[in-house]
């Protein structure tokens, strides 16, 4: 009996196991949450406990270890910085910016972006990214931002995992540049991009190109790449008066002790970096090619998960997505639905990448349920 409507986010295990009548300790593999499965780095429990002296004073208003750590990582100036409470506060403050406007949201993508419109009282005008490959019409694009104050994007785009390339995006600035436009762009995952896509170089994070467009601002998330959810750590990348201006909304003391003198030592961390982009070098390929294998339909991966639905024959069958999750769930995997992504309705299903072993008890769980 299903008593809970679909849950918004992923990692929620307790209100789905409710949603289909399951009890609480029904065992589960985590698929849901795009989380680096590596970490968090080794050393992160033990130096987060040599900290703990420190929760008896306030954060240092300013952040300076960390707005000075992330500038440097970015060849910024630390004035380009402002350390947030998850990369959640960051899309609410580049929001807030803009009250009372107009924005388009590029769809699918996540749902926070509309969440902080909404709240902000912006207008909203929804960009669709057409299944099955969802790929941006740059033309249809640039048409449609015509009467809009603010563009929302996320590169790569999550659920899809797809990615926006440079020169694509280099077009989007210098447009929205010459219109007025401001340009929000969340890099949540940009660290999972990789070197290349094929034969074509792509940029991660499109800092270098602050200098050249002050209308564009960008959205981080260390607990992705990081593994920290709990933690909260995010930061935002603009021009000097663009963050001046979003720290006027934000509260003072918004990011605890701990989260804050973390970033340096996380970003000085290149072993954990390259143990990553190692992995993923490695295991994107391959369960891009597992999954396919299973007769499953796969959007190409640009990220650290796969977007996927029961390919032609078995949706003649009648296994739907719901269905697969279902089956999925009950032998003790959960994976992300996607009934409160715009445009996707719950066709398809968000699944993230894991270690290797987990990720071939999933090929093999998914087989089952496909037959």
């Amino acid at each position: 009996m299903i008593t809970h409507a679909w849950p918004s986010h992923g990692g929620q295990a307790k209100a789905l196991l409710a949603h289909f009548g399951l009890p609480a300790d029904h065992r589960l593999e985590d698929f849901s949450a795009n989380l680096n499965p590596l970490g968090p780095p080794a050393w992160v429990r033990d130096w987060l406990t040599k900290q703990l002296a420190g929760l008896e004073h306030y954060p240092a208003p300013d952040y300076h270890a960390a707005c000075h750590a992330i500038a440097a990582q970015h060849q910024l100036q630390p004035e380009q910085v402002l350390l947030t409470n998850g990369g959640a506060e960051a899309i609410y403050l580049a929001a807030a910016l803009h009250a009372g406007q107009r924005a388009a949201i590029i769809n699918p993508s996540f749902g926070e972006y509309a969440r902080a419109c909404h709240a902000h009282r912006l207008s909203i005008s929804e960009i669709a990214l057409p299944a099955p490959h969802f790929s941006l019409n740059v033309d249809a694009l640039l048409a449609s931002l015509n009467d809009v104050d603010v563009l929302f994007l996320c590169r790569p785009n999550n659920p899809t995992a797809t990615l926006i390339d440079l020169s694509a995006m280099q077009t989007i600035l210098a447009h929205t540049a010459a219109i007025g436009c401001c340009v929000v762009v969340d890099e949540a995952f940009v660290d999972m991009v990789g070197d290349t896509v094929g034969e074509t170089p792509q940029q991660g994070s499109l800092a270098p190109l602050l200098a050249r467009y002050p209308h564009l601002m960008l959205l981080h998330s260390m607990t992705k790449f990081y593994t920290l959810p709990g933690l909260r750590l995010g930061y935002l990348l603009a021009d000097a008066a663009t963050v001046q201006a979003a720290q006027a909304h934000q509260p003072p003391w918004s990011v605890n002790h701990l989260a804050a003198e973390l970033v340096a030592p996380l970003l000085a961390d290149a072993v954990f970096v390259r143990r990553t982009q190692r992995w993923l070098a490695t295991e994107r390929p391959r369960m891009a090619q597992a999954l396919t294998q299973l007769g499953l339909e796969v959007v190409p991966s640009q990220a650290c998960f796969f977007l996927l639905r029961p390919g032609g024959e078995q949706r003649g069958q009648g296994i739907t997505s719901d269905i697969l999750f279902e089956r999925l769930l009950r032998r003790g995997v959960l994976v992300r639905h996607t009934h409160n992504f715009v445009g996707l309705n719950g066709e398809w299903l968000r699944v993230a990448l894991r270690d290797e072993p987990a990720n071939r008890r999933l090929i093999k769980v998914l087989n089952d349920c496909l037959r």
